[in-house]
């Protein structure tokens, strides 16, 4: 057999993996690969994101392209690696083994980088190299023998600038051709461990039926768990008959009595193989100049300085949004106001106009009007991941963030979260453990979103009529100060008792600094939008249709408004829950509103505004004054400052959010963890509103 692969007129390619490492250009390929010819879901049954698309070679001939996580290797440590695994042996599902693998390397980490290929290449499949970001090593002095690189691994390699195009049509030629696997394997372990691997591998291709290139790379993660395997253990061991699995233990004793590292020694022997390789192929031509991403790290890493530019730059993001976004919002509101005033001025008064403009345009408009926010949020961190400081960010905060059990990587859901809980907490797939990505998606809710912002507008503007802007700024900085420390409390409580685990380790490289590809961005940003466009914007417009026909039924057309409200099947709930919320000093049309806001947290206000008569065109002073006007039956003020400041509590703590709950529910694969969810934030938020309220009274405020 041959050690090098050489493009020929082999097999037809009908399905390319791309795999690689995190920050190895893997997705900006993608992109290039298949353009707007892309669709994103989730494997089937796991909540890792599936990327795919199409590419077109030459002649108009189609084929598929899987993008696989981002992954160092194929240890099968976190969901990640499962699915790339399982893809690359063809046991997922829903996914077809490839015909042909593209792993994106790093060419400024190739240490790093070939560990995973030499991984790959063990599973037997055609592969080509994409040796990317060959800029940067020219710019570190260094050089690389891509011919001689070529010939030691035994694979095609191809140089590569993905984010400048450079390289992207001699691969695209070289997948035409066709590559065929004849990779010869290269690193060795000790004699005794070769010996007792190759033994599993006869085991697994007898008993299992195993083809002999998987066989073996199944034997090493066999031998690397350095334990003895039971059928209830990781998921790649559960089809393993019971014979086999007493042979294979018997296999791993015998390893210990001869006091063999079986664990550490693949590890040791790929990387000792790389480091040789390295020493032919690489050469350094300014060895002792400092890296220049170190001198930048002494500065944005640093205890002190390194936390001055963070905040310089989430003051930047949060000026962005909840300034510069306002723009287009405007725009947007009255875009929507504009389409109400036109169906309902083509449609005769009733109950399809009313559905129309009130039901359908006012609950699609209610998640739309966010998506600006969204975008910016998305482009920051867009630009934050492709530049490679995210990682540094996440490095600053998990010195905070472990103090209560949180993984580092956390803090780019809760970043999410302050516009919007649901990327939030779709961004929290990055992290490997599962109680530690589960920890993070129940407490990411509690940072204040942009949908909590009117509600905190509306009761400032009662709770102090003539408030200056710095007043304003002061009572918001404190919501936002409160959902952060119940974010920290409950993952705390959490992380001791019902998910409880080790305090995470908190391993992440640090990637050189790079331009970002403003089209890469831009394209993230699309399916980013997209994505919340459809899985908030359907829940929200089904739940406004839901919430319309409560609040319009039974019709009471001769009745005032307000009164055919309290009629209403909503008005009902509202009066029905009045018992329990009266110890918060909420009645019956706070209820209401209380309800409304289960569709999304903004829809408070529309709700209230309904239930006080006053029109969405009038001025939110109007409102303001009819709260300050609102009435117990008794005489009594409704909206007291104890009242206003409870329920911007109460909205820091509860979930009311339909569409978030719809979210957890896909990213947990069940009813179980939403339900928990919307159980102990809606019980927080009714204890601590409570409080406020009971124990303000009972220090003699009203």
């Amino acid at each position: 057999m041959s050690d090098t692969s050489r493009p020929n007129a082999g097999p037809t390619i009908q399905t390319i993996a791309l795999a690689g490492n995190p920050n190895s250009g893997k997705t900006t390929l993608f992109n290039a690969f298949t353009k707007l010819r892309q669709k994103v879901g989730n494997y089937a049954g796991v909540t890792v994101e599936k990327k795919t698309g199409t590419l077109v070679l030459a002649g108009n001939r189609v084929v598929n392209v899987v993008d696989l996580p981002g992954t160092y290797s194929l240890a099968v440590r976190s969901p990640d690696e499962r699915i790339a695994r399982e893809v690359l042996t063809g046991r997922s599902g829903d996914t077809t083994r490839p015909d042909l693998v593209i792993c994106v390397v790093d060419a400024g980490n190739l240490e790093r980088n070939l560990y995973l290929v030499s991984q790959i290449q063990d599973l037997g499949l055609p592969m080509i190299i994409a040796l990317n970001m060959m800029d940067e090593v020219q710019r570190q002095g260094k050089e690389i023998d891509v011919a001689q690189l070529s010939a030691v691994l035994g694979v095609p390699v191809i140089p590569m600038v993905a984010n400048q195009n450079r390289g992207i049509e001699e691969l695209k030629a070289l997948i035409a051709q066709g590559v065929e696997a004849t990779y010869t394997r290269r690193w060795r372990m000790a004699p005794d461990l070769e010996e007792q691997a190759q033994h599993i591998v006869r085991l697994l291709v007898e008993h299992e039926g195993f083809e002999e290139s998987e066989a073996f790379s199944e034997a090493i993660s066999i031998l690397s768990v350095g334990r003895k395997i039971e059928k209830s253990d990781d998921p790649a061991d559960r089809f393993f008959k019971e014979e086999l699995i007493h042979q294979i233990n018997a296999i791993q004793d015998r390893l210990r009595k001869m006091g063999l590292r079986a664990r550490s020694a693949a590890v040791e022997a790929r990387y000792a193989w790389i480091k040789q390789v390295l020493r032919d192929v690489v050469k350094d031509h300014r060895p002792d100049q400092q890296n220049i991403t170190d001198r930048i790290d002494a500065f944005v890493t640093h205890k002190i300085f390194g936390w001055l530019f963070f905040g310089g730059i989430m003051g930047t993001m949060f000026f962005m949004i909840f300034t510069i976004a306002t723009y287009p919002m405007d725009w947007i509101d009255a875009g929507f106001g504009w389409l109400s005033g036109i169906v309902a001025d083509a449609l005769p008064a009733g109950l399809l106009a009313d559905l129309l403009v009130n039901g359908i345009i006012a609950g699609v408009g209610g998640v739309v009007i966010f998506l600006p926010q969204i975008l910016i949020l998305f482009f920051f961190i867009g630009l934050l991941q492709d530049t490679g400081y995210m990682a540094r960010a996440a490095f600053i905060m998990d010195r905070v963030m472990s103090k209560v059990g949180l993984h580092g990587k956390s803090f780019i859901p809760l970043l999410s979260s302050c516009a919007c809980a649901i990327p939030g907490i779709m961004a929290a797939r990055t992290i490997e453990s599962n109680k530690d990505r589960l920890v993070t998606i129940l407490v990411a809710p509690m940072m204040s979103c942009s949908a909590r912002l009117p509600v905190y507008i509306i009761m400032i503007a009662v709770l102090i009529p003539d408030a200056t802007a710095l007043q304003k700024s002061g009572i918001m900085i404190l919501m936002y100060l409160l959902g952060t420390a119940g974010v920290g409390i409950m993952a705390f409580v959490f992380k001791r008792t019902l998910l409880k685990s080790q305090q995470p380790i908190f391993i992440l490289e640090l990637p050189p600094y790079r331009m970002p590809s403003l089209k890469t961005i831009l394209l993230q940003m699309w399916e980013r939008s997209r994505i919340f466009l459809k899985r908030a914007g359907t829940v929200i417009l089904l739940m406004s249709i839901v919430l319309w026909f409560l609040m319009s039924f039974p019709r009471h057309q001769d009745l005032p408004p307000h009164e055919a409200l309290k009629h209403s099947y909503a008005g009902s709930i509202g009066s029905t829950m009045e018992p329990v919320i009266k110890p918060l000093g909420y009645d019956w049309r706070i209820g209401i509103g209380l309800i409304g806001s289960f569709a999304a947290r903004e829809v408070f206000v529309s709700t209230m505004s309904i239930v006080f008569n006053v029109s969405e065109e009038a001025d939110a002073g109007i409102l303001r004054d009819e709260f300050r006007q609102a009435r117990w039956p008794d005489g009594r003020p409704l909206f007291t400052p104890l009242v206003c400041i409870g329920l911007m509590v109460f909205f820091v703590f509860a979930m009311q959010c339909i569409s978030t709950i719809a979210v957890v529910y896909r990213e947990t694969g069940g009813w179980l963890w939403p339900t928990f969810q919307l159980m102990y934030m809606t019980s927080l938020a009714y204890v601590a509103a409570f409080l406020v309220y009971q124990v303000g009274r009972m220090m003699g405020f009203s």
